[in-house]
């Protein structure tokens, strides 16, 4: 099926004018910058930052270039993936008129940015085993369908979607397919960035905040077609993306290897979770995991989340999302983390 990108664009974004920094018209190298009205002697900190960030964040995408394997220009970078969400259906979904199709369980923010957006949601529930139903998903969609979340691996389930699955919804929609992989560090699923070249109208999301351990510095990746990453950027606030940030960032994309001792470690510790959580009579089904969580079915779950909280022990709830009755959905700790946890469980299932 033929893609056309302009025709699927709201007509304000196509005719939009974007806002132009001081540092967008500048880009060369100067000693005296007097053009946006910043402050001259400084800022109050051991580090400088009385000056405007770099609007496109070059260093920063060129640094994840090399570790990800997309070019810098097919790469967008927002405060969270959140803001990538948002920009989404900003460009694509005209409020009251379109509307974007959702696979619960899944993530949350897909639906409230839809909300805020007043754009139509439509809901085909995953399957019995997590996966996508795709007939529903044919059946749901009409000529105003714009977007398609897929989570993957999926939160709250942690399980991988199939990924022809996933091509299959590519190939034959004509709207914008998103693959979220906030969690695919994790998983042994190849990440779908390689496919970029072959599917122009698949966007993917990861994020620094999981493996990389940066939630608290907010930056999502976006990754698409150099035409649809202009779009991201037409519409974007001009500094989305801190200096501050881009600074620590860049330091931390040095430290790959502690990463990836942490992911090892990780997946380590969720298979030893999954094995002492699975001897518990009181436990009835533990989804398979590809991400840092866990999926549980278990007896009286809200009782026990009441009584972890009262240890100081903080799990979520998902008893009452869809296809989730039963079921906490429990993060991987650290080793002592982890045994403090299966010690109060046993303890509240006495």
């Amino acid at each position: 099926m033929s893609f056309n990108l302009t025709a699927l664009l709201r007509e304000n974004i196509r005719n939009l004018v974007p806002y132009s920094s001081a540092r967008d018209e500048f880009k060369g190298e100067a000693s005296v910058f007097l053009d946006a009205n910043e402050n001259a002697f400084g800022s109050p900190l051991p580090h400088d930052y009385n000056r405007y960030p770099d609007p496109l964040q070059h260093q920063v995408k060129h640094k994840l270039s090399s570790i990800k394997g997309v070019p810098a220009e097919n790469m967008f970078l927002g405060n969270g993936s959140d803001e990538a969400i948002d920009i989404l259906y900003r460009a694509f979904c005209t409020p009251k008129i379109d509307n974007v199709i959702l696979v619960p369980p899944t993530y949350g923010m897909y639906e409230v940015s839809a909300n805020i957006n007043d754009v139509e949601v439509r809901k085909v529930n995953l399957t019995a085993d997590y996966q996508l139903d795709l007939d529903g998903i044919a059946e749901a969609l009409d000529t105003h369908t714009k977007l398609i979340f897929v989570c993957s691996p999926n939160n709250p389930t942690g399980n991988s979607i199939n990924p022809l699955d996933i091509e299959t919804l590519l190939v034959n929609f004509k709207g914008i397919v998103v693959v979220d992989e906030a969690y695919i560090n994790y998983s042994k699923q190849k990440s779908f960035t390689y496919s970029l070249p072959e599917f122009p109208n698949l966007v993917v999301l990861q994020t620094l905040s999981k493996a990389w351990g940066l939630a608290a510095l907010r930056l999502g990746l976006a990754f698409a077609s150099k035409e649809i990453i202009e779009v991201f950027n037409k519409i974007k606030p001009p500094y989305n993306i801190n200096q501050a940030t881009q600074d620590l960032v860049l330091e931390a994309l040095n430290n790959y290897e502690v990463v990836n001792e942490w992911i090892r470690e990780t997946i380590k510790e969720r298979e030893t979770l999954v094995s002492q959580l699975d001897a518990l009579q009181q436990v009835e089904k533990i989804t398979p995991s590809d991400a840092n969580f866990i999926l549980v079915k278990l007896q009286d779950p809200r009782s026990l989340y009441d009584f972890l909280v009262d240890k100081g022990i903080i799990v979520r709830d998902r008893s009452k999302v869809a296809l989730c009755d039963g079921c906490l959905r429990i993060t991987v700790g650290t080793k002592l983390e982890n045994e403090r946890l299966i010690n109060e469980i046993q303890e509240f299932y006495k």
